[in-house]
């Protein structure tokens, strides 16, 4: 194998799990690492550059990191990463002097983004500061689109959400609320330079089974009404309510209904429990508050008496893999199970609805009815029309959208600028050591088996009494220290080099995962064979360290390794040092302009 080149972006950047794992890159170690130093304002900005939404995402995000995070590699829990978000949102000072200022002078170039969502508001927040006047229309009166109207208030407080929004809004963005696009044509027509659709997936899929048109006016469609609730259309439900769907929005569905009135809530998923969409906490967080959830059970009628809803009636299927292993529900021979209840919440998955773009407007559409979106640059058929969130490929979560509006932002200020949309500004990279001695490091590498530690929630009895009242109370500020502490500092790499190495196996005795070896060279399958702990770990590189006095090669497999620093603590010449790496993503800003 080939030596490693470390100044490859990338090389680095996909040791860092968390981060890498990250729609928008967020440097997850570093604010990490602030929080614990209680720098609460300085850990916020990193995660504001990345994520626009640091207090919303602290509290809702999916959290791809955390299965990601190497801690999970030493224990069961990775460090709470989505949880310590929110502590830089909660503790932070004012922060709004730090914020880009509006530019005295525009650049001329105008961009209107259809729907207030993350995705448009990220566009918006990258593109403003850099003199584009830039628009955005959404049918509600308020910016944050699905955040507003699919969260529920007691998982996200509106006071955080205007908070985030304003910010982004006070760079001089202009938001048009009440205002519906229901043609690309007419928008077209109106000279933008470029438009941003990111208008969300806003049509729920509905169950033609039968009963529905019957009992039609208590089955409801999830995200509709949990629409209603949040803008206070809605205020009371049934006493008994069943929830279809496994997803994120069911879980919200059937919180929402125990708040207003829902004595006798039920979710009843066609799935395995392991199979739900929903994301773990959000099942438990349910569960806690009374709610079963019934698996592996297919709505076959809506059954009413004279149109008033009286029940579900489900056929009761299970898992069996075919010929091929694909997975296939089929029924049992066990008899159909009802289910009585006064009002139902349908949420069995999200579409996107384009009736307002027309066909003939350059857009091509899939056979899907999707746009076709590329996913690098994120542009349509059509030059100036971009997509972004759940608007360009199906429902995913905030943090998804927030990528999507930095990628489809840099499009946009490269196509303004009559560059190539399709070629890319390279991200911005630091490494530089940690040393303060000469074996001591700027940072507490300390490796021990600390449990992940628990989020206060309040009291369930109170919960269930105000649907404003946000369940998960956050960490104090003893809890996100220790908290803070598990984390293993993955973006501080082991940095090897070659010709001051005497390979007196020092650091080989050491590490305590045995993850360095030293040996002769050959092709990677054998190389991963016969290393002291064999790298079974595909997606992460070997680290090649050559320029040895004898010849051999030094191999570290980066999957297992801790970045405990022991091995540069050891090494007597130092051939290991500690190094800190940050990679800041590309964002349209003017640094990037003279960078290909």
């Amino acid at each position: 194998m080939k030596p490693t080149d470390i100044s490859v972006p990338d090389y680095f950047h996909k040791v860092v799990d968390c981060q890498w794992a990250c729609p928008a890159h967020t440097p997850v170690p570093e604010y990490i690492r602030l929080i614990a130093a209680g720098r609460y304002g300085d850990a916020y900005m990193i995660n504001w550059q990345s994520n626009v939404f640091p207090g919303v995402l602290g509290r809702t995000c999916d959290r791809p990191c955390e299965p990601a995070c190497r801690r999970g590699r030493v224990e069961k829990e990775p460090v709470a990463i989505c949880r310590l978000k929110r502590v830089a949102a909660d503790f932070k000072d004012d922060i709004r002097d730090r914020l880009p200022k509006p530019p005295a002078q525009k650049n001329g170039k105008r961009v209107a983004l259809v729907g207030g969502g993350p995705a448009s508001l990220t566009v918006a927040r990258d593109l403003a500061p850099i003199g584009y006047e830039c628009v955005v229309f959404d049918q509600d009166p308020l910016s944050g689109g699905m955040m507003r109207t699919q969260i529920p208030k007691f998982r996200l407080p509106e006071s955080v959400l205007d908070e985030e929004c304003r910010y982004v809004l006070d760079l001089g963005v202009k938001f048009v609320g009440g205002k519906r696009i229901d043609s690309m044509k007419a928008l077209l027509a109106e000279n933008f330079d470029a438009i941003f659709v990111g208008c969300g997936a806003p049509r729920g899929r509905d169950l033609d089974i039968p009963g529905r048109k019957e009992a039609a006016k208590n089955i409801h469609i999830g995200i509709d009404w949990l629409s209603s609730v949040s803008f206070g259309h809605i205020d009371k439900i049934g006493r008994r309510v069943i929830v279809l769907g496994g997803g994120n929005t069911a879980m919200d569905c059937c919180r929402s209904s125990r708040r207003l009135g829902g004595e006798e809530v039920k979710v009843v998923v066609r799935s395995g429990f392991e199979e739900m969409k929903a994301s773990p906490w959000e099942k438990e967080d349910a569960m806690h508050e009374d709610i079963p959830i019934f698996n592996y059970l297919v709505p076959k009628e809506f059954t009413h008496d004279n149109g008033r809803l009286t029940g579900v009636t489900f056929t009761k299927v299970k898992a069996v893999s075919d010929a091929d292993g694909r997975r296939n529900l089929v029924p049992t021979d066990e008899p159909d199970q009802h289910f009585a209840c006064d009002d139902v919440l349908v949420a069995v998955g999200q579409e996107n609805a384009f009736p307002w773009i027309e066909r003939d407007c350059g857009i091509e559409f899939d056979k899907w009815n999707m746009p076709k979106v590329d996913p690098k640059t994120m542009g349509s058929t059509n030059p100036k029309v971009f997509f972004g969130g759940d608007s360009a490929f199906g429902p995913k979560n905030v943090i998804w959208a927030v990528a999507h509006g930095h990628d489809a932002a840099v499009s946009i200020d490269r196509i303004c600028r009559g560059e190539n949309v399709a070629e890319r500004p390279a991200p911005q990279m630091t490494i530089f050591s940690q040393k303060m001695g000469i074996h001591e490091w700027s940072y507490d590498n300390e490796v021990a088996l600390d449990k992940r530690y628990r989020v206060p929630h309040r009291e369930k009895l109170v919960a269930l009494r105000d649907i404003r009242a946000e369940v998960e109370l956050g960490y104090d500020v003893d809890l996100a220290l220790k908290e803070a502490e598990r984390c293993l500092n993955c973006d501080v790499q082991t940095v090897f080099t070659g010709h001051l190495c005497i390979e007196c196996d020092a650091c080989v005795d050491i590490c305590p995962m045995d993850c360095i070896t030293f040996t002769q060279n050959g092709d990677e399958t054998d190389l991963r064979s016969r290393l002291e702990a064999p790298a079974v770990n595909l997606t992460q590189d070997l680290y090649i360290g050559n320029s040895l006095k004898t010849g051999r090669i030094m191999v570290k497999d980066e999957d297992v390794c801790l970045h405990c620093g022991l091995c540069a603590e050891r090494c007597p010449t130092g051939a290991w040092d500690m190094q800190k790496y940050l990679i800041e993503a590309t964002h349209a800003e003017q640094a990037c302009h003279s960078k290909v």
